[in-house]
Formats: structure tokens, C-alpha cells, sequence
């Protein structure tokens, strides 16, 4: 009788993709795991209960049918485990880099209660899907059949590429307007490099074009095009336009010079690391290097901020939470990075203003 591929969680321990080392990966953004082998993808998948109510896939936010390509992995039908990943996920690639794990997926497999430490689901799926980019399995939508219907996306961001490619499959004409001069949002010019490599991002856009999806880019709805003007052009209209408007600060001061909003800054060090000039970052008003910096909150973006900050060489980072490390939102991994990287963190402490010029 066949042993039984899966359920080996008793007898293999977790284990994560090697991790350069803080005081290498801290001077670069290149991305700071290194891809897991095929046979340690396998062995890793291969630890997962298959459990009758999979709580992994419950807490998952798009209900990824994350044990079926765990099993799939571990039996080495990798082509099958990346077309189940794809089913439910336009950006799997992406989400098994940035997605907080530790908070959904991982965070809620039945063998880490158990005392047996999760499935490392994140990086089994990053591991499939680079395979499948590699191996050339990702290809160009090719819909059954050609609509005559077409659909406006205003947004280039994750949001109105993944409505763009669901639409496409559905053989729909798709025009995607997006007022920056790349496509993809927030991945594209708001998370660090260390965690999303923009290749990755790059190609992805590239895979949608030539799949029939049109990306009208630099182009400010409102000022280059009106909205009645899009309206006109297309059946219907789908709204992305993301989550770029930040949280003002409260308390006195909170103008003053240096005080920098988070998308602001993470913005100019992904634009620089893509070659452009980028005015605020030359003059040092969004550079951090040879400054001390504080950081403001406790969530990922926060932590983007700090770990970008030792990159450019800061003199000093810090990150103030009002809460404690056992309460803060963002993800334990990520913080763990941080920490190893020299950020200090000083818990349960809010500025009750700023001192500085206006």
C-alpha cells in the first residue's frame, strides 16, 4: 500500500525558506528569502493535515483552496497545484510574498494549534508560482469567446487589475486608466522591494497586456479625461482608485518640517530604486539616510517605513506604538525582520504633539 503523502506534520519539523542575514540584507532591497528547493516544497507541503474543515482556507480572504495545492506539491504535480492557486487568485505570486500569513492562513492551520507549528503556506506558494513563471505555465488570457461588451477600470492597482483580468477571461474588452506612469498601484510604488521585488509586479502587467487588457497610464481622471468621457466610451465602469489618501496626525505641531506622510516616503524610495529622479528624495526632504527617524504606528506600512529607513541609512530608527508588541496589527514576522535589522521599538507610547518649524 502507497504511503500516504500527506500528514507528516508529526514527524518533520516547520521550516521556512532561508533568510539572508540582517546585517547583508540590510543595505539592499533585494527580497530576503531565498526560493525553497523542489524536494523541501514538497516535504513542507507534505506536513499538512488535510483537515476536514481546512481553517487555513477559511480565514483566507479570497478562500484560496490552499490544502487541495498543498497536496498537489507534495505529490509533485506542481502544473496542477499552480492552476488550482490561480482559480481563486489573479496575483499568487504576490500574495505568497506579502500576504500576513501569520495573521490568516498560517495563523489558523488546525496542526499549529496542536502544538506542531503551522504549514509554511506562503512560501509553498511562492515557490509554485515562480516555478510556474519559470516553466513558462503562465501564459496570456485566451478567452473562449469575444464579447462586444467593454468595461472602463478607473485604477491600475491590485484591485482594478484583478477586476481587468477576471473581466478579460470572460472574453470582455477591458481598458484600465491609471493616473501613474506604471500600473500596479501600491505594489507597484508602495511596498519595499525587500518584500515585493517589482519585477515580479512588472511582469504580471506585462502577461495582462498581451492578453488583450488595455493600460492607459499618466493619465489623471478629472484632468486628462473626464468621467463622462470614459462613461461614454464603455457599457460600464468599475471605480479602483485605491487607498492612497492618508490619515492626517492629531495633536499640536503636527505640520512641522520632517513630519512625512508614509505613502509619501515609501513612494519616493520605490521610485528611485526604479532609476527615476525623484526631486524630494535628492534634496533629503523623503531620504532618510545619516537622519533620526521615528516611525508612528504599529501596522505593515509601518513597518515598510522602518525597514526602508535602515536601508537608506539612518542614523537611528524607531517605531512608537501605543499598544504592546502582543497588540500591535501588523505582522509578528515582519517585526521580527525589523528588529533584526536595528530598529527599536518603544511600546505603549503616543506623541501628544510635535515641536518644530511649520
Amino acid at each position: 500500500m502507497a504511503e500516504n503523502p500527506m500528514l507528516k506534520f508529526v514527524k518533520i519539523p516547520r521550516l521556512m525558506p532561508q533568510k539572508r542575514e540582517a546585517s547583508d540584507r540590510a543595505h539592499d532591497f533585494g527580497e530576503i528569502y531565498a526560493e525553497f528547493s523542489e524536494d523541501k516544497a514538497a516535504e513542507q507541503a507534505s506536513r499538512c493535515s488535510q483537515c476536514g474543515v481546512p481553517y487555513c482556507q477559511t480565514h483566507c480572504p479570497l478562500h484560496n483552496n490552499i490544502p487541495d495545492w498543498l497536496r498537489l506539491t507534495a505529490e509533485g504535480r506542481l502544473r496542477e497545484a499552480y492552476d488550482i492557486s490561480q482559480a481563486t487568485n489573479t496575483f499568487p505570486e504576490i500574495c505568497g510574498r506579502i500576504c500576513p500569513q501569520d495573521r490568516l492562513c498560517e495563523g489558523n492551520c488546525v496542526i499549529e494549534q496542536s502544538g506542531h507549528e503551522t504549514v509554511t503556506i506562503g512560501s509553498v506558494e511562492k515557490y509554485i508560482t515562480d516555478t510556474a513563471w519559470a516553466e513558462g505555465w503562465v501564459q496570456p488570457i485566451k478567452p473562449a469567446a469575444t464579447r462586444g461588451e467593454s468595461v472602463g477600470i478607473i485604477g491600475a492597482g491590485p484591485g482594478g487589475l484583478a477586476a481587468a483580468d477576471m473581466l478579460r477571461r470572460a472574453g470582455v474588452q477591458v481598458t484600465v486608466y491609471d493616473r501613474y506612469d506604471r500600473a500596479g498601484g501600491l505594489l507597484t510604488y508602495g511596498i519595499p522591494g525587500f518584500k515585493l521585488e517589482k519585477d515580479v509586479v512588472m511582469q504580471r502587467v506585462i502577461q495582462l497586456e498581451e492578453g488583450g487588457i488595455e493600460i492607459v497610464i499618466n493619465c489623471n481622471v478629472g484632468v486628462d479625461i473626464s468621467f463622462d468621457e470614459i462613461r461614454s466610451k464603455h457599457d460600464a465602469v468599475i471605480i479602483a482608485t485605491g487607498v492612497y489618501k492618508s490619515r492626517d496626525l492629531a495633536g499640536p505641531g503636527s505640520g512641522a518640517d520632517g513630519i512625512v506622510k508614509a505613502i509619501d516616503y515609501l513612494t519616493a524610495s520605490n521610485r528611485h530604486g526604479f532609476g527615476d529622479t525623484v526631486p524630494e528624495f535628492e534634496d533629503g526632504s523623503l531620504n532618510a539616510a545619516s537622519k533620526r527617524v521615528v516611525v508612528i504606528g504599529g501596522g505593515d506600512t509601518a513597518m515598510d517605513c522602518v525597514r526602508t529607513a535602515i536601508r537608506q541609512g539612518a542614523t537611528s530608527v524607531k517605531c512608537l506604538y501605543r499598544r504592546d508588541k502582543a497588540n500591535m496589527p501588523g505582522s509578528l514576522r515582519e517585526t521580527q525582520n525589523a528588529e533584526e535589522e536595528g530598529v527599536e521599538f518603544v511600546w505603549l507610547t503616543a506623541p501628544n504633539g510635535f515641536v518644530g518649524n511649520p
